[in-house]
């Protein structure tokens, strides 16, 4: 029996068969990860100009005008209404997500190194699995659980030639960055049905502006220490390049990524990341990587992604969302 295809229909190899939205998608997806993993190397100059409380103070003066201005954007002046209890959900997102979060990793990379971060904060999917499991949302299979044994190996190989050298700052930093990687994990699982009542775009403007009064009132001694005046131009554009595009735009544009290729599609593309974050630290401030924290980072970068991949056929991968700071 013979079949026929229809003239107007794309053959493979044509370019008719190519969405274009998908082109420029992965086209912005792999700006992002440039973006992101340099961002590293330019907060820690940015932290040695302003300290790290003074950049969380500068920080969550300009995310909530971004917040507002997108509300606006999105909604006019006449914002949605939300009952009282969605209030406290999100404020307690809020906490986690902002305060907790975003506070330890600012704190967490000036105290460790670009790569050292980039490569904690790459960990967060297993976090969000183990939450996901403790919470009685997924059962994990044999080789997830395999997954997270090779990258709990692998980060412990990572940070073996600090532990013995003795380099507790840095330590101290990595170890932050890994309870902040939990908390993420933690705002992910928390928000996902927030998310899915109201849209990403209201629950992540909601919670910057609720997160930003804390936050600014934390750090205003450490804001009102800095010169602002004695600014280099310099240092402006690091924080522009960090608060602005990297941190608000980046994600709006990374959930369109989202959207166009699909989340399955688009996740393994962020372990990309610390490779490029410890290129960029290289170039830039020279820092070094022995053979074991190659090999560390390897064998975690393995384990994470067979962790968060390895599932069984008839079951569908499950969105996850990795922070960027």
């Amino acid at each position: 029996m013979s079949t026929s295809v229809p003239d107007s229909a794309p053959t493979l190899g044509s370019t008719e068969a190519v969405d274009p939205r998908q082109r420029t998608a992965l086209l912005l997806a792999l700006a992002l990860i440039l973006i992101w993993g340099s961002n590293f190397t330019v907060q820690k100059a940015v932290f040695s100009a302003l300290s790290p409380g003074g950049f969380l103070f500068v920080r969550y003066l300009i995310m909530p005008l971004c917040a507002v201005l997108l509300l606006w954007q999105r909604y006019g002046v006449r914002w949605p209404r939300l009952p009282r209890e969605e209030w406290w959900k999100l404020a307690r997102l809020a906490l986690i997500g902002h305060v907790l979060h975003v506070g330890m990793v600012t704190f967490g990379i000036d105290w460790s190194t670009a790569f050292s971060s980039s490569l904690i904060l790459a960990c967060g999917p297993v976090f969000t699995l183990l939450f996901l499991r403790w919470a009685g949302l997924e059962h994990l299979t044999r080789a997830q659980i395999a997954g997270v044994a090779v990258a709990c190996i692998g980060v412990l190989i990572f940070l073996s030639d600090k532990l013995l050298g003795a380099q507790w700052r840095a330590s101290r930093g990595d170890l932050v960055l890994l309870v902040a990687a939990a908390f993420f994990s933690a705002y992910t699982v928390a928000a996902k049905p927030l998310f899915e009542r109201h849209g990403s775009v209201l629950v992540m403007t909601y919670t910057t502006l609720l997160g930003s009064a804390p936050l600014v009132l934390l750090t205003l001694p450490a804001g009102v220490a800095v010169d602002w005046a004695a600014v280099p131009v310099s240092i402006w554009a690091g924080l522009a390049y960090s608060v602005v595009l990297s941190a608000f735009v980046g994600w709006i544009v990374w959930g369109w990524i989202n959207a166009v290729r699909g989340v399955a599609r688009t996740a393994p593309l962020m372990y990309l990341m610390p490779p490029v974050a410890g290129l960029v630290a290289w170039l830039a401030t020279g820092e070094g990587y022995t053979p074991i924290k190659l090999g560390g980072a390897a064998i975690t970068l393995l384990g994470v992604a067979l962790a968060q991949f390895a599932h069984r056929r008839s079951e569908p991968l499950p969105e996850s969302v990795t922070v960027v700071d």
